[in-house]
């Protein structure tokens, strides 16, 4: 854990306080370059925190850092009246309640965010303790510029959980969304920004549990994304199958009321 050069008192803290948290050895910058303290330190990845966010490097990988991705086209497609996939699979809508069970960057949860407003709450869970760390950083300090879509970040609530854990300790019924988007075993997108995060992610493989535990928290929908034509959407149970404009899919469970 280091910073960016000549960072400032406040930016040391949080430095400080992230090392002590993923219990990561911080190395003052001291004007030495990235690869001179990977080589010193022998690290394959250091975390740079700087004024605005947090940046993962890794040997041979573009930097890892939280930015709203395409969920910013798609947000400013709904500013302008247009629709969304995922919001039409799942159903959600203004006062929803949404569980995010696999958050990675908080795309597809800011999508739920400004969909549900300030009437509905969107919590996002992570079970990497680095990628949260970077998430939760990235949603509190990332300006788009746009402030309704800002607002909508601020408002998303991230948590390092094990979904699985945090599933069974909710209430029945206690969720109107239930959402998994589980790392793919062969990445749909090409995209540099999102290459390194498969690094960071956990890959856990979603469980019959995990949907049974789901259904029961979820009032009106459990959703997962993945491939089209992936085998998993009949393994865990998904056979209301949306399919959008790209190569993946999002298959439904509804809930009955």
């Amino acid at each position: 854990m280091t910073t960016t050069e000549r960072a400032s008192d406040d930016t040391i803290e949080l430095a400080h306080n992230i090392a002590k948290e993923l219990s990561t050895p911080f190395v003052p910058r001291s004007n030495k370059t990235i690869r001179a303290l990977q080589k010193t330190h022998d690290a394959e990845t250091i975390i740079v925190v700087g004024p605005s966010d947090i940046r993962l490097l890794s040997e041979g990988q573009p930097p890892l850092f939280f930015h709203p991705s395409m969920a910013l086209v798609r947000i400013k497609r709904l500013r302008d009246g247009g629709t969304d996939s995922l919001l039409r699979a799942s159903g959600a809508t203004l006062g929803d309640h949404v569980l995010d069970c696999t958050a990675g960057l908080c795309s597809d949860s800011l999508v739920f965010s400004y969909a549900v407003g300030d009437q509905g709450k969107v919590i996002a869970l992570e079970a990497s303790a680095v990628l949260h760390a970077v998430i939760r950083e990235g949603l509190q300090s990332y300006e788009t510029g746009l402030p309704d879509i800002d607002h909508a970040m601020r408002a998303i609530k991230p948590l390092h959980e094990d979904h699985d854990q945090y599933l069974r300790q909710l209430d029945n019924n206690s969720m109107d969304i239930v959402y998994f988007d589980p790392m793919f075993e062969k990445p749909v997108t090409t995209s540099s920004s999102l290459v390194p995060l498969r690094s960071f992610a956990c890959k856990q493989t979603l469980t019959e549990e995990s949907i049974q535990q789901a259904v029961r928290v979820a009032r009106k929908a459990v959703v997962l994304k993945e491939r089209r034509n992936s085998e998993h959407f009949a393994r865990l149970g998904f056979h209301n199958i949306h399919t959008s404009a790209t190569s993946i899919a999002y298959g439904v469970i509804r809930i009955d009321s």
